[in-house]
Parts: C-alpha cells; structure tokens; sequence
C-alpha cells in the first residue's frame, strides 16, 4: 500500500508552529549573548586570570562538556527547587543554554586567544595600554576571528539542544510539534515538518551569525 502524505491538518496550525519557531529563536538569541559574555570571561581567566580562578573555570568548563544537557536542564528545573530556587522553565531553559553554551565557547575562544602572538600584546603593552585595554583591543578582536566559525556552529547546536527544553513545558518549537502531533497523531507528516523547521532555523542562524560577525564584533 503506497504512503499516503497529508500535510494539511498539520499546516493549518501553522500560528503554533510560528510561536514555538519564535520560542527557539528568542531562547537562543538571550542565551547567545549570555553565553558569549559568560565565555569572554572565562576565557580571559583560563588564559591568564589567577591560578584558583582558573581552576574553578576549568573544573565547571569540565563538568558541563562531560555531562548531557538535559541533565543539567532537569537539575536547574527539578533539583533547585529542593533548595528554595524555584525557576519558571523558561528561565530555567534559558540559564541551562547559557551555561552549556559558556562552556563550550570558552575553549573555542581559549584556543583563538592563546594563537596571540606574543609580540602583538608587548607592543601593546609599550603603548601602556591597560590589561583590559590590552585584552578588548588587541586579543579578543582577532581571536574572535579566529574562532567565528566554530562560535557559530557551538550556537547553532545549542539551539537544536533547545528541543529539549519542551520537555519541561518551554513553549519552543519541539513542545509545538509535540502538541500538533498529540492532536492530530500523524506523526510522520508532523515530525517532517518539525525537522524542515529546525533546519531553517539552524541556516538562518548560521547565515546571520556568519554576516554579523565581520561587521559589528571584529572587521573584515
């Protein structure tokens, strides 16, 4: 019996899929800038802060790169509470993204910075510019460029992660689907579109990034 594709009953729903769609990428713009700050700064403090500093760094980049990210999102949302912090689960989605993308960028943005060469930070240094002034002008620019690239793709993966986050009742994409299939229960049609959804996504995102980045962080 040849397959029979109705899309139809799927489409029409396509507000929701638009509000979860909208979901993924406003979770994922807010983690992003999170993250990037969070990383910067960790970063900076693996590649020259303080020994105990960089221990505590390592130790949480460590934690987070060798645990999976639902477990950290279930222990935000299900473990704090045992302790008195109780988070909505889109705050709770959104502090395990940034979190998970923290540690990632981290040692993306490590490796770019330590490419310095040594001779860019003395003549600096010659000009007596400042440590901060040091780090913002001269190494974090080229590093960013550096390691672009692989940025954009650590982001573009923590936002396909995010379909996880429905499983907490995070109102993104994946819960939509989710929703859209417990309806209508063609999970085959419905479960293609969710797929095409999340590769529009992640090729927007890429695009952006990729055209954002030499004009607005480091030059061309």
């Amino acid at each position: 019996m040849p397959l029979q594709l109705d899309f139809t009953s799927i489409l029409v729903q396509w507000p929701l899929l638009l509000r979860g769609a909208a979901w993924t990428v406003g979770l994922t713009a807010v983690a992003t800038l999170l993250g990037a700050a969070l990383a910067i700064a960790c970063a900076w403090a693996r590649s020259g802060g303080p020994a105990p500093l960089r221990w505590l760094v390592g130790t949480y980049v460590e934690l987070i790169r060798n645990t999976p990210f639902i477990v950290q999102l279930f222990f935000i949302f299900f473990g704090l509470p045992e302790i008195g912090i109780r988070l909505s689960p889109a705050t709770a989605s959104i502090l395990a993204m940034t979190i998970n993308l923290g540690a990632y960028a981290t040692e993306i943005l490590r490796a770019g910075i330590e490419a310095t060469p040594r001779g860019q930070i003395e003549a600096a240094e010659s000009l007596a510019l400042t440590r901060a002034q040091i780090f913002t002008r001269v190494v974090l620019p080229p590093a960013l460029r550096r390691v672009w690239p692989a940025l954009v793709s650590q982001i573009a993966i923590v936002m396909l992660g995010s379909a996880v986050c429905g499983q907490i009742s995070t109102e993104e994409l994946s819960y939509a689907t989710n929703l859209i299939q417990s309806r209508n229960f063609p999970a085959f049609e419905t479960y293609i579109v969710g797929t095409l959804a999340y590769l529009g996504l992640a090729i927007l995102v890429r695009t952006l990034l990729n055209w954002a980045g030499p004009r607005f962080l480091f030059g061309r």
